[in-house]
């Protein structure tokens, strides 16, 4: 892309949208959700990353929408602000794995948790989103990445690292993560050493995984792991999910818990059960817990979880999204239900059976506060309140923050 010249001089007359690429001097109002700055010049909302609020800077607007929306990459920062830090990493804003490590980290719970609070405004429970938690580190807290490479290219370097900033297919070479743990750094310049010999015979890119766990460090995603959280000890192969943050996770885990066990429930529920981590941290507090999963390995590993650490109270059952509280036989009237979706939250027909089956609790664990907002209104309207919305920053230096949202019946009735 040629280097754009100076921006063209609109006066109020001027109504042809200018051409782009342009370059103009924008003053940041406000930081959204998904890490970006945004403010107004020429009659476009441009939003461009790595700003603050009060600052002044020099974008290149590159796309511009119907509507007025324009997005646009950072040239300089002209007028930082107060609270601008410099970043920890030296690839920070050319690597896309990170959005706000330009600014202070108590500063960045804060942020997460009024993103939190203005999603959940419009629904009525805006001042029922507490404090946000933040990670005991900032750095150094990632116990899983996945570094990749594009296809070779014979007599040219191979970066392997992660996508460029605002790119689809372009790596950025990394040769260190500050967000990874120190266990998976040390390991990494080998591990980096033997993906570019191996890549001498590929013909197409690649992606890799590194996972630290209590029995250390592997690369092989079809591994089995175990990783320990309170005095629970979990084995599960390592290409699954599992919370990429062990610094904090205890925390996460005692606030679900409390939270089901709070509303007097003698059974419990915990859907998207994977390999069993709340239902296993719960199974003390309970008469009776029910996992279930879409995933048969998972149900398996799951139940052998129950036989490590010796819990009998426990049972694992493969069941469809579409029927998932088909094959239980227990009664929402006396139960907790834990929801800890995918990013992308639950679909209409979970949601329905959910309150057709009608938990006196609702624990909901979301990654993210969009389909969270979304999914809660759909319970609000079955019935159910908003007691509290607590979240907890797994992610430092991101845009992304968990939340756990504790919801219970208006009126408590029997489920068939």
């Amino acid at each position: 892309m040629p280097e754009p010249g100076p921006p063209p001089e609109l006066t109020p007359e001027v109504r042809e949208p200018p051409s782009l690429p342009l370059v103009v001097e924008l003053a940041v109002t406000t930081l959204e959700a998904d890490g970006r700055g945004m403010g107004t010049a020429l009659g476009m909302t441009i939003r461009v990353p790595f700003v603050l609020p009060g600052e002044v800077a020099r974008v290149r607007v590159w796309r511009r929408e119907r509507g007025g929306d324009a997005e646009a990459d950072l040239l300089e920062v002209l007028t930082p602000a107060p609270e601008r830090r410099p970043a920890a990493c030296p690839l920070y804003g050319t690597c896309g794995g990170c959005q706000v490590q330009h600014l202070p980290y108590r500063r960045q719970v804060e942020w997460k948790t009024a993103t939190v609070r203005a999603l959940l405004a419009p629904l009525g429970f805006g001042e029922r989103v507490m404090d946000g938690i933040g990670s005991p580190r900032e750095l150094g807290y990632r116990s899983k990445i996945t570094p990749h490479h594009d296809r070779p290219r014979p007599g040219q370097p191979l970066p392997i690292g992660f996508l460029k900033v605002g790119r689809r297919s372009q790596v950025v070479d990394v040769a260190r993560c500050p967000l990874a743990t120190d266990a998976i750094n040390a390991r990494l310049p080998t591990f980096r050493a033997e993906i570019a010999e191996a890549a001498l015979t590929r013909k197409r890119g690649a992606t890799f995984l590194l996972r630290d766990a209590t029995s250390g460090v592997t690369t092989d995603p079809d591994a089995r792991i175990v990783e320990r959280v309170g005095a629970l000890e979990l084995e599960f192969f390592a290409r699954e999910f599992f919370q990429n943050n062990p610094f904090l996770l205890p925390q996460l885990v005692d606030a679900v818990v409390g939270a089901a066990v709070a509303g007097g429930a003698r059974v419990l529920v915990d859907t998207y059960s994977g390999s069993g981590l709340f239902a296993l941290s719960a199974a003390a507090r309970f008469a009776t817990v029910v996992g279930v999963e879409v995933s048969p390995g998972a149900v398996a590993a799951a139940g052998a979880n129950a036989q490590r650490n010796g819990i009998t109270n426990v049972r694992f059952v493969v069941a469809d999204a579409a029927r998932i509280f088909a094959k239980l036989e227990v009664p929402g009237s006396d139960a907790a239900v834990i929801v800890d979706p995918p990013r992308k939250g639950c679909g209409p027909e979970f949601l329905d059976q959910l309150v057709t089956f009608a938990p006196r609790t609702i624990v909901y664990v979301s990654c993210n506060p969009v389909s969270l907002a979304r999914d809660l209104e759909r319970l609000l309207a079955g019935g159910y309140t908003v007691d509290r919305v607590q979240p907890f920053d797994m992610f430092p230096q991101t845009r992304h923050v968990e939340s756990v949202a504790v919801l219970s019946r208006l009126t408590v009735t029997a489920a068939g």
